[in-house]
C-alpha cells in the first residue's frame, strides 16, 4: 500500500526519539511479520506498561507523521510480534469506498430479505476527535482499565483509519483478508462521527466516538454498519437484534469496540 516516509527507522539510532522531537520510554522497533523479516519497521512498541498520561507524552509523535495507539498486549496472544502481521496482503485504504464494502458485507452476512440500508447519516458537530481520542487512552491506561497489559505504539500512517492496514493487522481475517477494506470504512467514521482508533488488540479494536448518533433512529441506521462491519458484534450478543444493540451500544456511546472470533 501507499505509505508516507516511514521515520522509524531513526529510532534503530536514536531509542529515545530526540531526533524526532520525542522522550520515549524503553521499547522496540517491530519489524517481524508472518510473511518474514521486513526490510523497515512497522511500527515501535514501548517495553513496559501504559501508565496514565502516556499518550498525551505522544502526541508531538504526530507531527514526525507517527500516531500512537494503545495495545493490547496480556491477553493470550503476547505483543504485536507475535499477531501474524501480513502487510504484504494489505491494499490501500483509500483504493475502495466505504459504502460499497459495507453493502458487500451486508449482503454476505444479513437475511435474505433484508435490503442494505444505504450509510447512516453524519452527526456533528461535536466534540474535538483527538480530544475525545485521548480521554479514552487515558481511561484504558488507568488501573483496572480494561485492557490486559496495555502498551504504548507508534504507527507511521496517515490518519487514525489507516493503522490497521499500515501494520497489516491480520485480527479480522475470519471476516475479511484485506484489512485497508476495514480502514477505508474507518476512514468514513472519522469523516461522519469523529471516530480515533485508540486501541487494538489481536482480534479486536476501540473507538472513540467524538459525534455519535443521538436518536434511535440514526442509532439503528449506525448499528446496521455495525453489523456489516463485525457481525460477531450482533450474532453474540446478550440481544442479537439491531434494534438492541442500537440502543445498547450505539445511542450517545463514546466508545465503540468491535472484535472477531
Amino acid at each position: 500500500m501507499a505509505t508516507l516516509p516511514n521515520p522509524l527507522p531513526k529510532l534503530a539510532a536514536d531509542p529515545s526519539g530526540r531526533s524526532l522531537g520525542l522522550r520515549l520510554p524503553a521499547g522496540a522497533l517491530v519489524d517481524t511479520t508472518d510473511e518474514g523479516v521486513r526490510h523497515e519497521p512497522l511500527l515501535w512498541c514501548a517495553d513496559g506498561r501504559a501508565l496514565p498520561g502516556g499518550w498525551a507524552a505522544l502526541e508531538p509523535a504526530r507531527r514526525a507523521g507517527l500516531l500512537p495507539v494503545v495495545l493490547e498486549t496480556g491477553d493470550g496472544h503476547g505483543g504485536p510480534g507475535r499477531w501474524e502481521l501480513m502487510p504484504g496482503e494489505v491494499s490501500y485504504p483509500g483504493d475502495h469506498d466505504a459504502e460499497e464494502v459495507l453493502a458487500e458485507y451486508w449482503e454476505e452476512h444479513a437475511a435474505e430479505d433484508a435490503p442494505w440500508p444505504g450509510p447512516a447519516e453524519a452527526v456533528g458537530p461535536g466534540r474535538d476527535p483527538d480530544t475525545a481520542a485521548g480521554d479514552l487512552a487515558e481511561t484504558l491506561l488507568e488501573d483496572g482499565g480494561p485492557l490486559k497489559e496495555p502498551r504504548l505504539a507508534l504507527v507511521p500512517a496517515r490518519r487514525s483509519a489507516d493503522v490497521p492496514a499500515a501494520i497489516g493487522w491480520t485480527g479480522p481475517a475470519n471476516h475479511e483478508g484485506d484489512t485497508a477494506r476495514l480502514s477505508a470504512v474507518l476512514r468514513s467514521w472519522e469523516d461522519r462521527f469523529g471516530i480515533r482508533l485508540v486501541a487494538l488488540g489481536f482480534d479486536h479494536l476501540l473507538l472513540s466516538v467524538a459525534t455519535p448518533p443521538t436518536t434511535p433512529g440514526a442509532a439503528e441506521a449506525v448499528a446496521a454498519e455495525h453489523f456489516a462491519f463485525c457481525p460477531d458484534n450482533i450474532h453474540q450478543g446478550a440481544d442479537p437484534t439491531l434494534r438492541a444493540y442500537a440502543q445498547h451500544q450505539v445511542l450517545n456511546q463514546p466508545v465503540w469496540h468491535f472484535w472477531w472470533d
